[in-house]
This record gives C-alpha cells, sequence and structure tokens, in this order.
C-alpha cells in the first residue's frame, strides 16, 4: 500500500534551501518516492490553517518511507532543511 510524507514548511533561510532541494530529490528517487507536491499555490478551503510550503512524497510502503528519511544519503540534506526551515512532517497510509 502506498504511503505519503506530508510536509508543512516555512522556509527561513531561502538560499540555503534551494541547496537543500538540490541535494534532497536525489535521495527521494534513490528510495523509490517520487513528488506528488512540490511547493505551489496552496487554497484554504476550510478551517484558519495558512500553510507556507506544501511537500507530499508517496513512497511504496510506511517502511520505505521510514528507510529514505533515515537513510545515509538523506543524513546531510536533512540537516540542511533543519537549518534553513521549520517543518512539521507526517506519513500516512494511503488507500
Amino acid at each position: 500500500m502506498a504511503a505519503y510524507v506530508i510536509v508543512e514548511i516555512e522556509v527561513v533561510d531561502p538560499v540555503g534551501y534551494e541547496e537543500y532541494k538540490k541535494h534532497a530529490s536525489a535521495t527521494v528517487l534513490q528510495h523509490g518516492g517520487k513528488y506528488i507536491v512540490r511547493g505551489g499555490a496552496a487554497e484554504v478551503l476550510e478551517g484558519d490553517w495558512k500553510p507556507k510550503r506544501i511537500v507530499i512524497l508517496q513512497f511504496d510502503s510506511m517502511e520505505r518511507a521510514k528507510e529514505w528519511l533515515n537513510c545515509e544519503e538523506y543524513r546531510e540534506p536533512r540537516a540542511m532543511r533543519h537549518r534553513t526551515a521549520k517543518t512539521n512532517m507526517i506519513l500516512v497510509d494511503g488507500v
């Protein structure tokens, strides 16, 4: 069953975050993931949510998503993300 990593991002260092994106993409692909949403316009339909940037990744399973998040290849890009953005991240099973 597919699984989705959903990330809400507030970029605090745009230059550094652009560098992060260059390194992160390859690690997602190496672990069988793909980008479903990567930024783009967001419109709130209900509630008072004010997301800055939304990213959604699809993986074959929750296990594959966790392998990507914790893999050696993503260690440095992940640290770059922590330095350049504030993030909330969840992992959900698909249907």
